[in-house]
């Protein structure tokens, strides 16, 4: 039975990664007048959580300044996304959820400020029951446990559901907790996602493959 579908945020449910590489090209110029090329965000930034991200970044740093230098960093994306637009098809599909009685729930590596900001910006902030926030967690993605911690908010089982992915950390996350894992190529390639456990990879919401996968699943069920 599918009764649950749990979607990242940033460049799942709408793509943000020119936004925030714009935004930590900002800081580290205006930390130490680093630059930070595409490749290297793809590699090293996109999807982690901030924690051990900025712990790297800034090495040397205590954590109160680290904290202080995330916390520039998302006022500074804040500040570049005062509207966002849904990625296709996510209307239709959260409509499709609904529909169906299906529980929906956000699983990010954002912080809680960042994803009620996003919501808020697509117009979104009520359509979501729960939002996990990995912050909040004892461990963040690529860690399991935000995904599983999703499941425990809507009371489904793994098998039961289907999980949204854009990034390597999420896909891995999402994959461990035992979930059919779908990865959005936004931010990585399709081979990439794949091979971090993706079980089908979309462009879009809109994708035929992914309607005909809901569609088996709900058919199975």
């Amino acid at each position: 039975m599918l009764t649950a579908l749990l979607f990242d945020l940033d460049g799942t449910l709408t793509d943000t990664d020119t936004l925030h590489l714009q935004a930590f090209r900002q800081l580290l110029n205006e930390h130490d007048g680093r630059e930070l090329t595409q490749a290297q965000f793809d590699a090293q930034v996109s999807g982690r959580a901030n924690g051990q991200l900025f712990a790297e970044l800034f090495a040397g740093a205590s954590p109160e300044q680290c904290q202080a230098l995330a916390d520039r960093k998302e006022a500074l994306f804040r500040s570049l996304s005062p509207a966002l637009q849904p990625l296709p098809g996510l209307l239709r599909l959260l409509d499709y959820a609904n529909t169906s009685g299906m529980g929906i729930c956000v699983v990010t590596n954002a912080p809680r400020l960042n994803a009620q900001h996003m919501l808020g910006a697509m117009g979104l902030a009520e359509r979501f029951q729960h939002v996990v926030v990995a912050d909040e967690l004892a461990r963040p993605k690529p860690d399991p446990l935000p995904y599983l911690t999703g499941l425990q908010h809507l009371n489904a089982e793994a098998g039961q559901a289907l999980a949204f992915e854009d990034s390597l950390p999420g896909i891995a996350a999402a994959h461990a907790a035992g979930i059919f894992t779908v990865g959005v190529a936004t931010t990585q390639t399709p081979e990439r996602l794949m091979a971090a456990g993706a079980g089908l990879v979309i462009d879009d919401f809109e994708a035929p493959a992914l309607w005909a996968l809901l569609a088996k699943r709900v058919e199975a069920s």
